[in-house]
């Protein structure tokens, strides 16, 4: 089970298909410091607890050659996954017959979910 927790809001279970939609980096491409969560694995400035969110234990594809398998802890600061959603949100929900109904599609609700949650 993947799970986003902040400190002002209890753990939140994020589904699998948001993580892909928000296009988590190759394991393979990233430093040691955003592979290992002590940095925003989008953007790369250092965490701390205050302002890191967890993405959740991740296995890395079998199409990483190098990384098969390999379990890796990505962390988000809230500036950017909130920037994420919201820009994942937009293209996510045209292409959605689901979203046409918002309570139809799980993707687009907890991609709100996460854009409200994280903005500042």
């Amino acid at each position: 089970m993947t799970t986003t927790t902040t400190e002002t809001s209890p753990a939140v279970f994020v589904p699998p298909a948001v993580l892909e939609a928000l296009g988590l980096p190759d394991l393979h491409g990233l430093d040691e410091d955003r592979a290992s969560g002590r940095a925003c694995v989008w953007e790369g400035e250092r965490l701390t607890i205050e302002t890191a969110v967890d993405l959740g234990e991740q296995l890395a594809p079998t199409n990483s050659a190098s990384v098969i398998g390999q379990r890796w802890f990505p962390r988000a600061c809230h500036k950017h996954l909130a920037q994420r959603a919201h820009d994942t949100l937009f293209t996510h929900c045209p292409s959605c017959e689901d979203c046409a109904e918002p309570a139809d599609c799980e993707v687009g609700r907890a991609l709100y979910r996460l854009l409200r949650e994280h903005r500042r």
